[in-house]
């Protein structure tokens, strides 16, 4: 059938339709990554309310991944049991996800605090994107090209002007810990990738944060400060850091990478300093200079620089599923 000089067959048709789905769920995926990177915004709120009930920042990261995992088993239990199970053999992802990635991160993350400006630290977290664009291509096999390059080092002077460049005095310690809590923070988006290849994205949330759980209540010690916990408001706190920016933000980014490559992810996920920043502005009463405004500025311009290349997909399936 002739249609604008054009001739439809059922498999241009099929072509078309496809192209559009890889489309959709491509701009659902993205938005997905974009909401989870703003809940990790705002999770300020919910760590300053429990650091002045007395919790220490570690310990407030196992309040973080005990109170997931309760929640998760909870709602797994109930509503997803044929996804409880995994092989003895994929512990070692979930090892990933959960110790190397979550708890290492932390670790890093809060040491660097410790030792150096926290400005400074923020842009050593923020090295992540780069770290998973580099393993990404090692050992997912996904194209590097000029809009990711250039989107990675948009992110990266982005979290600069948004921290503030500091001239305080920079530790050796402290350098190799804020640059290990950004390799990190990307090891999430790798081993997750691999993890997805044979779960589904409550299972691979779910068990990351079972393994944090375990790695990190014998190292924090948390039980000894149980009298705490029979204060409600420590309790809603808990609940709802384990919760927002913890079970609903990891599922919704675990479920952007199923269609998103994860150097895309990472970048978008820079949108979380944006909706920091504005927290501090107009929760917290904080000022906001000029620096900072570039600073969002140019971070969105690259989140929305790299989203252009996810056209690419729609090319993706006529090159990799010839008609038989």
């Amino acid at each position: 059938m002739e249609n604008g000089g054009g001739i439809e067959t059922p498999i241009s048709n099929f072509l078309e339709r496809t192209d559009t789905m890889v489309r959709k769920e491509n701009f659902i995926s993205i938005w997905f990554i974009a909401l989870s990177a703003a809940l990790w915004g705002v999770i300020a709120i919910f760590v300053r309310a429990l650091s002045k009930v007395g919790f220490s920042p570690m310990e407030i990261v196992t309040i973080r991944v005990v109170t997931a995992t309760l929640l998760l088993a909870i709602f797994g239990i109930f509503q997803k049991t044929n996804q409880m199970k995994i092989k003895l053999l994929d512990v070692k992802l979930f090892i990933g996800t959960g110790i190397l990635s979550i708890v290492f991160f932390n670790w890093c993350y809060f040491t660097t605090i410790n030792k150096m400006n926290l400005s400074i630290a923020v842009i050593l977290l923020y090295t992540a994107p780069a770290f998973v664009t580099v393993l990404s291509f090692l050992f997912l096999k996904e194209k590097v090209n000029k809009i990711k390059l250039l989107s990675v080092m948009g992110t990266l002077m982005g979290c600069m002007f948004i921290a503030g460049i500091n001239k305080s005095e920079v530790s050796v310690l402290g350098l190799l810990t804020g640059l290990g809590a950004g390799f990190g923070y990307s090891l999430y988006s790798i081993f997750g990738k691999f993890a997805l290849r044979k779960y589904e994205s409550f299972t691979v949330t779910f068990y990351t944060f079972l393994f944090a759980s375990i790695a990190l209540i014998p190292l924090t010690g948390i039980w000894k400060k149980w009298s705490l916990f029979s204060n409600w408001d420590v309790l809603l706190w808990g609940m709802g850091l384990g919760l927002f920016p913890t079970v609903i933000a990891y599922f919704l980014y675990t479920r952007g990478l199923e269609k998103i490559e994860t150097s895309k992810a990472s970048i978008i996920a820079t949108i979380e300093p944006v909706v920091a920043t504005l927290l501090s502005v107009f929760y917290y009463k904080e000022s906001l200079g000029a620096m900072q405004l570039i600073g969002i500025f140019i971070i969105l311009l690259s989140v929305f620089l790299v989203n252009l290349s996810s056209r690419e997909g729609r090319f993706l399936f006529k090159r990799k599923a010839p008609i038989n």
